[in-house]
């Protein structure tokens, strides 16, 4: 028999909460098994919960990780893996500009810094001649 997961213990293992395992059900991503009134999942499930997560945490919508598990059961092979280069490209030119405008961003805070700090000295010293 195939081990099956409750909700406790498979949000407990991969650190999130039981809410978070019913909001990627009520999304399309998970579609757990029912033993009466509880829903347990598989190793399978568990698999896709791993993927979405690791999604998530890359960066990727919740659109494009169904999208993703959507091309991985149907056909699988080349075409997701071409699908998932893609994505990861694009993901990473993405992070790159966001670097660069976060860099961009920290300069002009340090040179504001630099300005409001001298005018301060500037002003504290005008004060002391007074």
């Amino acid at each position: 028999m195939e081990q099956l997961y409750t909700v406790n213990q498979l949000a407990e293992e991969l650190g999130i909460t039981p809410r978070a395992l019913r909001f990627y059900e009520v999304k399309g991503l998970l579609a757990p098994n029912r033993v009466g009134n509880n829903r347990v999942y598989t190793k399978r499930d568990r698999a896709r919960l791993k993927l979405i997560l690791r999604g998530k945490r890359l960066g990727f919508s919740l659109a494009e990780i169904r999208e993703y598990l959507d091309l991985y059961n149907v056909n699988g092979g080349v075409e997701q893996q071409k699908n998932l280069l893609k994505r990861v490209q694009k993901r990473l030119k993405d992070l790159a500009q966001q670097r660069e405008d976060l860099e961009a961003t920290v300069q002009e805070l340090h040179d504001i810094e630099v300005q409001v700090a001298n005018t301060l000295a500037e002003l504290k010293a005008a004060t002391k001649d007074s």
